[in-house]
């Protein structure tokens, strides 16, 4: 009886089997058929569609770059509306003094900063006269320029930046305003009558700011208007033509001003820098010559003193000549023969210099010999004269482009 179950479970097991096998297997007639309906792609299909596959995924990446960079220069540009120039000062943000760094000792200054001046817009409506230039004046330091302007004019910002100072100084600046710049410049504007922006205001260039009066230490309405860099007063003509209101070069590298070889933390754009120096209690001649490697004949050549002059504390001394490059002649020919020099790499960066001997006439004519980045503004500036002068002594227009190498008579 045992044995006749363990058959038939033995034989149910083997059908079993054999149903799942025949399952497993199928019907090879139908796979082969399967087989052969698959259709074969082309190789070089196949290449075209991965080409396709790569060249959109290769435009999705570079549109999330595109998104990325634009998100990054928004939040960089937002930045430096709330922060200008942040990387320069270090954030030394404060509203009391014009020298931002005014009491710190031990500061590193950078050797040189290009900055980006291409956005300049005139401070006034339209340019009239500078009623006094940057430089010593009254036994102090005039440290900008005063543009003629009437009390109520609109006085407008030169660069885009923020508000730092919103103030007033009864010796002094009288109601001023001082704003910061992302390309690293700081420009004070003096003398005011009414704010239109208060402090931590954003500002556009050519965005009105204040109204131009008579106010603090003025004799006249006008605007005093100053160029700083770190705290540090530049020329502002350096950096602007204000008779044409454009700067002279659209980027300007500015230079810490070594003396003996030691930094100084004044700033220049210009190689044909002026250096002054302000009498302290106990300074001579002498001791002014040695600090800055000069003489004590060159000092008095530079200032019109005498070796026995006597010097006021707080008197400005001019310890450098600006390295001009200038070229006196006797007569006309001599002139052609200048402008005919050939325009090598030497007589472009070297400073030619002749100064007249006792026997030269006082009124011999003077020449400039173009460099890179001179404007007809800049060299009348250099030259205390005016464009129209230039023209007129040289034959020339306002829109003149003019040649490297080319002399300019200049008076």
């Amino acid at each position: 009886m045992k044995t006749k179950i363990g058959v038939k479970i033995a034989g149910l097991v083997c059908c079993t089997f054999l149903a799942v096998s025949s399952v497993s297997a199928g019907n090879p007639l139908k796979d082969n058929k399967e087989r052969q309906a698959v259709p074969v792609i082309p190789e070089n299909v196949n290449n075209f569609i991965a080409d396709r596959v790569s060249y959109k995924k290769e435009r999705a990446l570079q549109e999330l770059a595109t998104i990325h960079s634009i998100e990054l220069k928004t939040a960089l540009d937002e930045e430096a509306k709330l922060f200008p120039a942040d990387e320069l000062y270090g954030s030394n943000w404060e509203n009391r003094f014009v020298d931002p760094f005014h009491g710190k000792k031990d500061l590193s200054f950078p050797d040189s900063c290009a900055i980006d001046c291409s956005t300049f817009t005139l401070p006034i409506a339209q340019f009239t006269k500078v009623t006094s230039k940057y430089g010593p004046r009254r036994r102090r330091m005039h440290k900008g320029i005063d543009l003629k302007v009437q009390t109520g004019d609109t006085i407008y910002a030169a660069f885009d930046g923020r508000v730092r100072i919103k103030s007033y100084e009864r010796r002094g600046y009288g109601y001023y305003l001082v704003i910061r710049h992302p390309n690293g410049l700081e420009t004070v504007y003096g003398h005011l009558s009414k704010f239109i922006v208060g402090v931590n205001d954003y500002v556009k260039a050519g965005q009105p700011i204040a109204y131009g009066g008579n106010t603090g230490r003025s004799t006249g309405s006008h605007l005093h208007f100053e160029t700083r860099f770190l705290g540090q007063p530049i020329n502002p003509a350096e950096i602007i033509d204000f008779e044409n209101a454009v700067p002279h070069q659209d980027t300007y590298v500015f230079h810490n001003i070594k003396v003996r070889g030691r930094k100084t933390n004044m700033y220049t754009s210009s190689k044909d820098r002026l250096v002054y120096h302000r009498v302290k209690s106990g300074e001579t001649l002498g001791k002014i010559a040695k600090m800055y490697g000069t003489t004590v004949n060159e000092l008095c050549r530079l200032n019109g003193l005498k070796s026995t002059s006597t010097l006021r504390i707080g008197q400005a001394i001019r310890c450098s000549n600006g390295g001009g490059e200038t070229v006196s002649v006797k007569s006309s020919s001599q002139a052609k023969s200048v402008a005919k020099a050939p325009t090598t790499k030497d007589n472009l960066n070297a400073a030619s210099v002749s100064e007249p001997t006792n026997n030269e006439s006082a009124n011999q004519p003077v020449y400039h010999r173009i460099k890179q980045g001179d404007t007809l503004g800049a060299i009348a500036a250099k030259y205390g004269t005016s464009v129209n002068k230039l023209c007129q002594l040289n034959g020339i227009t306002p829109k003149t482009i003019l040649k490297l190498g080319r002399s300019l008579r200049c008076s």
